[in-house]
């Protein structure tokens, strides 16, 4: 197995009814912090912007926080965010800044002139695993019959993704075709501009399977518009359990584009303390799970040391890849 993988117990299921009275009692019990700011790096609508707000509706609905403000503030593949975190250390001890997968791609690429160590590592909450799909009417049920008709037409089967050669769709795909045992530098990958345009490409045969995010895949199989046929996710989801994990099929390729949350520099101690257990307290919270179900989304929770661990093998994973992919 990757060591990039999700260990089950780092994986916290749906909120049962009585796991969600717990939460609240456990919000009750917290005493409330006065106020949060987050800093976004991107612009309003994208993912980093839902799970900033989420959290913070969350929060102030379930009463751990009094007030969340937010900030928008893109440019520079989220560099410019970050910059100014860094910057201005000092006077953000009240302010958490949202980041997913892409600030380690990033940062490996040197888009990004710093990297997740010149922050402080609060915790990581959510995740989407990524999946294969495609049309529902394909004549491929499995991935053993998308990997068939590879090998027999390599550069004839096209697999697609709504990023650029080297963006996470297509490290994805790299991942699934190097897990099978096929060489990742080989394969046909077309990129698009957006999922939207990939799915375009999906449906008018253009691409023969695509990469792309898993609850963006059960949005479209519950739709009708797909079939999964692997999702890089250590076991099966329970939010769509009819989707069958690569790895049950003999494929070893795990992978989770994570979200969470980093503060700046030199935050202090207690500070640290207060926010890890405020996120934890907030994930096993009714007002979260109607968040979470909201964004179809996993929950994680991976606080300071374990969050900068996974980043170190998911750094590590990433960039062996595209070293080999000659992105590096």
């Amino acid at each position: 197995m990757n060591t990039f993988g999700w260990t089950r117990r780092a994986i916290i299921a749906a909120a049962t009814a009585t796991v969600a009275l717990a939460g609240s009692a456990q919000a009750q019990d917290m005493q409330k912090m006065d106020a949060v700011h987050f800093l976004i790096p991107g612009g309003a609508g994208g993912g980093w912007d839902g799970t900033a707000r989420g959290t913070g509706e969350a929060l102030v609905n379930s009463g751990l926080v009094g007030n969340a403000t937010f900030e928008n503030m893109s440019g520079g593949g989220g560099g410019v965010a970050i910059g100014n975190l860094i910057e201005n250390a000092a006077s953000s001890h009240g302010t958490l800044m949202v980041n997913s997968t892409p600030i380690v791609i990033r940062a490996l690429t040197g888009e990004i002139a710093q990297s997740f160590r010149d922050l402080t590592m609060v915790a990581g909450t959510v995740g989407d695993y990524a999946a294969m799909v495609v049309t529902n009417d394909s004549p491929l049920q499995s991935m053993e019959d998308a990997l068939a008709e590879y090998r027999e037409d390599p550069l004839g089967f096209a697999i697609g993704g709504g990023s650029v050669p080297g963006g996470m769709d297509h490290l994805v795909a790299a991942i699934v075709m190097q897990g099978a045992g096929e060489d990742p530098t080989a394969f046909n990958y077309i990129g698009y501009d957006a999922g939207g345009e990939a799915m375009a490409g999906l449906l008018s045969g253009e691409i023969d399977a695509l990469s792309t995010g898993f609850s963006e895949a059960i949005a479209l199989a519950d739709q009708g518009e797909v079939r999964i046929l692997g999702v890089t996710s250590p076991e099966r989801v329970p939010a769509y359990d009819a989707a069958p994990t690569f790895a049950e099929q003999g494929i070893d390729a795990q992978f989770v584009n994570w979200r969470g949350f980093f503060a700046a520099p030199d935050l202090p101690a207690e500070q640290l303390t207060a926010y890890q257990d405020m996120l934890a307290t907030m994930m096993e919270t009714p007002e979260w799970e109607t968040v979470r179900a909201r964004m179809g989304l996993v929950n994680i929770y991976r606080p300071g040391d374990d969050f900068t661990a996974f980043l170190e093998a998911q750094e590590k994973q990433l960039g062996d890849l595209m070293r080999d992919l000659g992105f590096l």
